[in-house]
């Protein structure tokens, strides 16, 4: 499979190369603050070069890509199917942005829209799914722009700065995208 080209962004295989940035983000709190709890304690250079390199094995159960520049192909963040449901045609997705820089500045949402797309008119998927914390008010309004919609939550399974949060479910049908990249 080629690259996923988009408007300003692409979306590209990994490389080893892509290391390096994901280790300026991987221990950030401010960025990891909105993911799962594998986040919840440093991550050694050992841990994050084994992720990386089951992705780059092909030993993950889902599609990997790193967000990236379209001129450049500079390391901008990660956008994956974490998981592929294949008899009942679902994925989940998982996506960060490794800089607080590149935040509200459209990324996410072009990233979304492109592997909506790959999903829905490639893979033949007919439902992409994702889970975020109630309080990642970003995250929710872009997911809901790219069409997603709230499906559910897991009220007071998420512990973190000493309160419990909601967990969010949202999803989104294939006939339910537009396919526009803006």
């Amino acid at each position: 499979m080629g690259r996923i080209l988009g408007k300003r962004i692409m979306l590209r295989e990994y490389k080893k190369e892509d290391l390096i940035y994901m280790r300026q983000w991987v221990n950030d709190d401010n960025i990891t603050k909105y993911l799962s709890d594998i986040f919840l304690y440093p991550h050694t250079l050992n841990e994050t070069e084994n992720f990386l390199d089951s992705i780059l094995d092909g030993k993950t159960k889902g599609k990997n890509f790193i967000i990236a520049n379209k001129d450049t192909e500079e390391y901008l963040g990660q956008i994956d199917l974490l998981t592929i449901d294949w008899k009942n045609r679902v994925g989940l997705l998982g996506i960060v942005l490794g800089k607080e820089a590149n935040l509200g500045k459209g990324y996410g949402e072009e990233a979304i829209r492109l592997l909506l797309d790959y999903s829905f008119n490639k893979l033949n998927l007919n439902r992409i799914e994702l889970w975020l914390h109630d309080f990642n008010k970003r995250a929710y309004r872009c997911y809901s722009k790219c069409g997603f919609k709230e499906e559910g939550r897991k009220r007071n399974s998420f512990y973190v700065d000493g309160k419990y949060t909601d967990y969010v479910l949202m999803g989104i049908l294939k006939d339910e995208f537009t396919g526009t990249v803006k």
